[in-house]
């Protein structure tokens, strides 16, 4: 197995979820999911006026099977995950980010590198705005034992002129 096909479980450490919770605008009772919990770096860090719910596949609770209702989800997803078709390895952070974007009552903060933040393409921001979702903030960060720059993106369903795009190919 090569380098790009193996998967690499990466916590984001304790010290930037608590700087990058701060980043989002939770109120007081906003109902939390932290739908990649791995160690809990977010989801421990997270405000006592808020109430908190989580999934980690790895200890049994997937995220694919949260019903409940939740505000805000606040995570670093994995950014590659086996297509269920294919069962190849795929750039997931959109796919995912689709998907919040049905359950979701007010807001999705993601963490994500590079390649993550390039699939939000001027086809898919019309496509998010379209749906009454708009990207609020983006926080920069660097994370020493990761490759590259990370980003932060806060989607809140208002709308919002921070982040545009131009459409269409030129």
């Amino acid at each position: 197995m090569s380098k790009d096909e193996t998967y690499y479980f990466h916590q984001t450490p304790e010290e930037l979820c608590k700087k990058l919770i701060e980043q989002v605008p939770l109120v007081e009772g906003d109902r939390v999911l932290e739908a990649f919990r791995g160690e809990g770096n977010f989801y421990n860090n997270l405000p006592d006026f808020v109430e908190k719910d989580w999934a980690e596949i790895t200890e049994g609770r997937d995220y694919k099977d949260h019903v409940k209702p939740f505000d805000w989800i606040i995570t670093n997803p994995p950014f590659r995950m086996d297509e269920e078709q294919t069962g190849r390895r795929e750039n997931t952070f959109y796919k995912l980010l689709k998907y919040y974007t049905q359950r979701a009552e007010k807001g999705i903060a993601f963490l994500g590198n590079d390649l993550c933040f390039s699939t939000l393409t001027p086809v898919r921001l019309k496509e998010l705005n379209a749906s009454g979702w708009y990207i609020h903030n983006i926080v920069c960060c660097s994370i020493k034992k990761w490759r590259g720059r990370y980003f932060f993106i806060i989607f809140k369903k208002e709308p919002c002129d921070f982040y545009s795009y131009v459409d269409g190919s030129h």
